[in-house]
């Protein structure tokens, strides 16, 4: 059947990687500067300073090439310091690999706060092939590979813990991405999380001991599961809406009092959270929880709270309990309390960092409506979008290529991946497109061409991708088979 061409392997659900972009940015502003953290950091941040210091020192023409750089890392310091490294994690993400960094998006499609650091990608090519930077990640990639094995398993334990609880699977959730990257020249204090589409990502540095804020990547992890089910379920969130209207005071970000279903998801995460904490937690220390969740705006907190209690207590999986859960809340009686409520001074900021608004741009809603089983709307958004010249063009195409496998268009989706390849700048789309085009031919009995395919994946700038990789040596190993069964996404 051709609705399965889009979903062959079942790639871990978390891949834990280095990114030589990343790496690349954290040094620079670690030469220019940013110190934060630098004494709880592993050594090798120390190591690595020192490298790059010299390297500085010792090359002719080396202090006039990083000059332009950290005037502007400089000029655009926050008055916080700990708010310096959150942008250029945000800008990391959406560069291509080393020496060019080449951006995968216009400046316009940028976050807001990757765009207001962007004027800093002239300046790390030159830095990069200047003080010889290629040559100091090679030198420490051994390291950074022992470091990611620390992490491997820990990683996979929460995955699976998280999975259990809420029955629901994450093979489920095709064509979605969750990647966490390691990197020693950040502050180990800081966590940052990032929702680029349909694309999770979660960005954190070692500490001397080693330690890792895993609460804080399964925040992200929780959200990359359930935020699916909330897009699925989203005419059921009207009737919730007049809640809104309850927790205009309250300190938490803003984007949560104006859309309900990001509250509500929000809510849910945090209430599993809490269910969550341990057999040895005290129910004080729950409700304590619960109450600062209360205070800050999170209204429902204390619903899904006791609603998982019954939800824990039976056989059925958060994916068929979800809208049940939604349909069972008495607005009236909920906003009766949240009325009644005092609400904090201040809360803690959000963890997950939105690039954009959820329902600003095109391409994003039809990754959204398609990841959440609606293809007809992810269609007629991803035409929408072509037709009105928004975004990549490639991206459109590949979008409309996905609707086509799952209406089991074999021809109408070959055309479409063949022109996605033909108009795509981002590399991720680029190496999908040749993958599943190499799993057509497979279908069609057409082994060479499949081949054919599946080599152009690997050596596309997206080849390095880890679930490409994957993809692709799989493809080359053996033809293509459809599962015979699979859980309708």
């Amino acid at each position: 059947m051709l609705a399965s061409v889009a979903s062959a392997e079942n790639t871990p659900p978390v891949s834990l990687e280095s990114s030589e972009t990343l790496f690349t940015i954290l040094t620079a502003i670690n030469t220019c500067g940013y110190d934060q953290e630098l004494n709880s950091s592993d050594p090798l941040r120390i190591q690595i300073r020192a490298e790059v210091a010299r390297a500085v020192q010792n090359t002719p023409g080396a202090q006039d090439t990083i000059a332009p750089l950290c005037a502007f890392y400089r000029e655009h310091q926050a008055t916080d310091p700990s708010r310096d490294l959150a942008p250029y994690v945000s800008l990391a993400l959406y560069l291509g690999e080393a020496p060019t960094f080449t951006p995968k998006a216009k400046q316009a499609e940028l976050p807001p706060d990757a765009a207001g650091v962007a004027g800093i990608i002239p300046f790390l090519q030159p830095f990069y092939e200047k003080v010889g930077l290629r040559t100091i990640w090679e030198r420490h990639h051994d390291r950074y590979n022992e470091l990611t094995q620390i992490y491997h398993d820990p990683l996979a334990k929460m995955t699976f813990d998280t999975e259990i609880y809420l029955k629901l699977p994450s093979s489920g959730y095709l064509g979605r991405q969750f990647t966490v990257y390691m990197d020693a020249m950040g502050a180990p204090g800081q966590t940052n999380a990032r929702n680029y589409g349909s694309d999770y990502y979660v960005v954190f540095s070692p500490s001397a001991g080693t330690a890792i804020k895993m609460q804080q990547i399964r925040h992200t992890y929780l959200h990359y599961l359930l935020d699916p089910l909330a897009l699925k379920n989203g005419a059921s969130f009207k009737r919730l809406e007049p809640l809104l209207d309850d927790v205009k005071s309250a300190p938490m970000d803003e984007v949560f009092k104006e859309h309900i279903s990001l509250l509500v998801t929000e809510c849910l995460v945090r209430a599993v959270e809490t269910r969550t904490m341990g057999s040895k937690t005290a129910e004080s220390e729950r409700e304590k929880t619960i109450n600062e969740a209360d205070v800050e705006g999170y209204v429902l907190t204390r619903y899904f709270y006791d609603a998982l209690a019954k939800f824990e207590k039976d056989p059925i999986g958060m994916r068929s309990a979800y809208a049940d859960m939604l349909g069972a809340i008495d607005v009236g009686k909920e906003m009766k309390r949240a009325s009644q409520l005092q609400f904090a001074g201040e809360a803690a900021p959000e963890l997950l960092h939105l690039a954009r608004p959820r329902d600003e741009h095109l391409l994003l809603n039809a990754e959204r409506r398609l990841s959440a089983g609606d293809p007809e709307t992810a269609q007629k958004l991803a035409q929408q979008a072509l037709d009105q010249e928004e975004g990549d063009p490639g991206r459109a195409l590949f979008i409309l290529a996905q609707v086509a496998t799952v209406n089991r268009d074999m021809e109408g989706a070959r055309t479409y991946f063949e022109r996605a390849l033909q108009m795509a700048r981002e590399p991720k789309v680029i190496a999908w497109s040749h993958i599943y085009l190499g799993r057509i031919f497979d279908l069609k009995e057409n082994r060479d061409a499949a081949v054919d395919q599946y080599r152009a994946a690997l050596n596309s700038p997206g080849g390095t991708l880890p679930e490409v990789k994957i993809a692709a040596q799989h493809g080359l190993e053996q033809p293509y088979e459809p599962p015979q069964s699979r859980e309708p996404q």
